[in-house]
């Protein structure tokens, strides 16, 4: 691929300037990484083989071009991987919410806005900065939006390491952060991997309610109840629902007992706060909701996309392991004729538990 540049471009200097320009957009970190993610992909595909995903299809659909990023996007030379603060400054503590069985807890990323909104456009203003500085390149943007195997890339551009629960892990920012990704055919200079951190401690393997992490850097989706909650169309297992507790939507157990979370910084972004009450909010209020008003509350919401019915099932599931109430055993009765049998399969089962619980 040629590239056009008004002069010549020193590579080094504008490596510099792209990591200034994406703290001045609210990045908290900016990194760079070539394109190699061979170890990567053999390890994707033994988790794919091990059937792990689930019924995220996705993860296989575009084969090796999720590992391969010249193969996705033609062209592409290097990766700028960002990093972004996510935590509401303002959150009940998420300890509190799930020692209470009868509050809803959400998992903390998805209490604002949805955050693909607001990186993708941040990434895209980086870009612009870039190409207006070299001329005309080829680039594309992505956040959790595309085959892209961001926690590899991000720990390649020397912005963490992979911890033991997956996720990418800071010694200045924990792993309370969103990533994204521009996928450029510069020859920017690349960044170092940094070490690893996690030593002996196996804190995230333990507090996994449902045991989903079946081994150091190894999930097992199926049983993970973000995938549960959100990823997951069709009727919850049995075996699982009473280990979900009040977790509506995602699981943020892993995380909480983190060491390295004590380092964690909260938002600076505005759109990340929380909205409409969701850090500290009755399950049974939530189970009131109509479509109408589901679509309302979680508009320019990452909860939006798992839709009414879904929030319906989840929420049953919380009821039928929330503490025998008056209030939830009719909020469960109310859902007994819903029109979705997936909801009313839920309810009932939840509504026995209740009934079991109050006798």
């Amino acid at each position: 691929m040629q590239i056009e540049t008004p002069h010549t471009v020193d590579y080094t200097t504008l490596a510099t300037q792209i990591k200034e320009w994406g703290r001045a957009l609210g990045f908290q970190a900016v990194g760079i990484s070539d394109t190699d993610l061979h170890d990567a992909e053999a390890r994707l595909l033994q988790w794919l083989a091990q059937g792990y995903h689930g019924e995220m299809n996705y993860m296989a659909k575009h084969g090796v071009k999720r590992s391969r990023p010249a193969e996705l996007i033609s062209g592409t030379l290097r990766v700028i991987s960002v990093r972004m603060d996510y935590t509401p400054p303002d959150a009940k503590d998420s300890w509190e919410v799930l020692e209470d069985g009868s509050r809803a807890f959400i998992s903390r990323y998805a209490l604002g806005r949805d955050y693909h909104k607001v990186l993708r456009h941040r990434l895209e203003q980086l870009a612009q900065k870039i190409r207006a500085e070299v001329g005309k390149s080829s680039y594309r943007v992505f956040t959790d939006s595309a085959p892209v195997m961001e926690v590899e890339l991000a720990r390649k551009a020397r912005l963490g390491w992979r911890g033991k629960h997956t996720l990418l892990l800071s010694r200045e920012h924990g792993s309370w952060f969103f990533l994204g990704e521009i996928y450029t055919d510069l020859p920017l200079p690349v960044d170092e991997p940094q070490t690893e951190h996690c030593g002996t401690c196996t804190e995230c393997i333990k507090v996994c309610p449902t045991q989903a992490i079946v081994a150091p850097y190894q999930l097992d989706a199926r049983r993970c109840i973000s995938y549960l909650t959100i990823e997951l169309k069709g009727s919850i297992p049995l075996e699982l629902r009473p280990l979900i507790g009040n977790r509506i939507y995602g699981c943020d157990d892993c995380q909480l007992v983190c060491p390295w979370n004590k380092f964690a910084h909260k938002s600076l972004e505005a759109d990340f706060a929380v909205r409409n009450g969701l850090d500290d909010i009755s399950l049974v209020e939530l189970f009131s909701w109509d479509e109408e008003t589901f679509k309302q509350k979680f508009s320019g919401s990452a909860v939006y996309r798992i839709g009414h019915e879904q929030w319906l099932r989840n929420i049953a599931v919380a009821l039928g392991n929330a503490p025998g109430s008056a209030e939830a055993l009719a909020a469960l009765q109310a859902r007994t004729e819903e029109p979705s049998a997936l909801v009313r399969e839920h309810a009932e089962w939840a509504l026995e538990r209740q009934i079991r619980t109050m006798d």
